[in-house]
């Protein structure tokens, strides 16, 4: 019995080509209102909404902040957004493990982008989906908890590798002695996928670091007028 003919098909067109031209749309837009986009990108529970609510609510007489909130489900995040003073536009996936373009260029339009300075984009919690799709941002930002571990860079190094800025949340817990996390290795881990990235170490409950990542915000939003 002869086996059967194989036929090769020729796919010509990336399967993400859609995703990838509403990023240039949502770029273009962003790029003629002067606006900075970073999109924020963690595992669930490290702290990303606390880190820009105590943002927001310390520099809201500086820079004029938006956030697109992505949640499975829930508006939980996005109503705490908005009583830091922010406007937040919330958009549930249903499921999906992470924000496409087309739905933030919808996020976009909703929003009054000639009274805005930045825009975070606040990812659906995941360490590996959120960071291969781009949405038109600046920069990618990783938030890392230290109740999370040190291991992740080295397990996860997609993010880390992509990502402008490091946030390392929660360093408060480490005076506690309850957590065990080595912040040589994740400096050391996170600088050998990229060299460049910038690495603060905070706490968004204590304050503890937060100054130093706002001088950057200001300095980054600064550049871009």
């Amino acid at each position: 019995m002869k086996p059967p003919k194989t036929m090769k098909i020729k796919v010509d067109k990336n399967i993400l080509a859609a995703n990838e031209e509403y990023a240039e749309k949502n770029r273009q837009l962003l790029g003629q209102n002067s606006l900075l986009c970073f999109n924020m990108i963690s595992s669930p529970g490290s702290g990303k909404t606390s880190i820009l609510t105590k943002t927001i609510t310390d520099l809201n007489e500086k820079i004029r902040i938006a956030v697109i909130e992505g949640d499975i489900q829930t508006d939980f995040d996005a109503k705490r957004i908005s009583a830091a003073g922010a406007r937040a536009i919330q958009i549930n996936t249903e499921g999906a493990c992470h924000l496409s373009a087309a739905q933030v260029n919808n996020a976009l339009e909703r929003l009054p982008l000639d009274k805005l300075d930045l825009i975070f984009i606040e990812n659906v919690g995941n360490l590996v989906c959120p960071s291969a799709l781009e949405l038109g941002e600046d920069f990618k930002i990783a938030v890392l908890s230290v109740a999370e571990g040190d291991d992740k860079p080295a397990k996860y190094p997609a993010l880390f590798a992509k990502s402008k800025v490091l946030l390392i949340n929660k360093i408060d817990m480490l005076k506690t002695g309850v957590v065990d996390f080595d912040l040589d290795r994740v400096r050391r881990d996170a600088s050998r996928l990229n060299k460049n990235i910038g690495i603060f170490e905070i706490s968004a409950k204590s304050g503890d670091g937060m100054s130093g990542w706002y001088d950057w915000l200001q300095e980054m939003v600064q550049s871009r007028k």
